[in-house]
């Protein structure tokens, strides 16, 4: 009998074990379909006349210029604000160190193809994916948004921010072979999982501040 529950006892623990190690994978499954219906492409995007077209960060090349990643976000932002898809682009990324500026290069690349500077708005501490959105709404008062990143990225990107009450559509940049991308993915299973539980509790960002509406002047809030 003591050896009964002793094998159930094993048994419980690594039904336990293997629940636990499972749980990341059906939360990621279920933000990817909960999301996944808002994924478009550059058409009904432009259809859409959204407030505006909201870029993500992903960092700089060591020359402090948009690493390939980034460009190719900023190069479907403004196919879609030259399309007419929204008036305004808003550039989120980090900028938490003087000696590192994402939003200012990312503002630089779409002025030097001449987006007017009053359309670029700059979020500044867009310090991870649920700050952004979060910012999004409470700072920009951006009620309607067309998200930029890469496809693997979209999913939790749309679900926080229509977790947090942003009517988000995403339009995905261009899928490369990136350096180090199979490790992305694998690091974006649990970072859903992350976000998950988060917006459960949805605690402020890092920063808040004074609102600058996406419908004024971006001007407002370069520095």
């Amino acid at each position: 009998m003591h050896r009964k529950k002793r094998r159930i006892r094993i048994i419980l623990i690594l039904l336990l074990i293997a629940s636990a190690a499972l749980t990341p994978f059906f939360i990621s499954a279920y933000v990817k379909s909960a999301a996944g219906q808002y994924l478009i492409d550059e058409k009904a995007a432009a259809d859409l006349k959204a407030d505006c077209i909201l870029v993500l960060g992903a960092g700089l090349r060591p020359d402090g210029s948009p690493n390939l990643m980034l460009r190719d976000r900023l190069d479907k932002g403004l196919a879609l604000y030259f399309a007419g898809a929204a008036p305004k682009l808003l550039l989120s990324g980090d900028n938490g160190q003087e000696q590192y500026d994402e939003v200012n290069a990312m503002k630089q690349y779409v002025l030097d193809v001449g987006v007017p500077a009053e359309d670029i708005f700059l979020d500044h501490a867009g310090f991870s994916t649920y700050e952004s959105m979060y910012r999004a709404r409470d700072i920009f008062k951006a009620e309607q948004v067309i998200v930029i990143t890469q496809k693997y990225h979209q999913y939790r990107a749309i679900y926080a921010a229509r977790k947090l009450g942003v009517e988000a559509y995403g339009v995905s940049a261009v899928q490369k072979a990136y350096a180090g991308q199979s490790y992305r993915e694998i690091r974006e299973i649990l970072a859903r999982t992350k976000d998950f539980l988060k917006l459960v509790v949805q605690p402020e960002p890092t920063y808040l501040g004074e609102a600058i509406p996406i419908s004024g002047s971006g001007l407002l809030s370069h520095d």
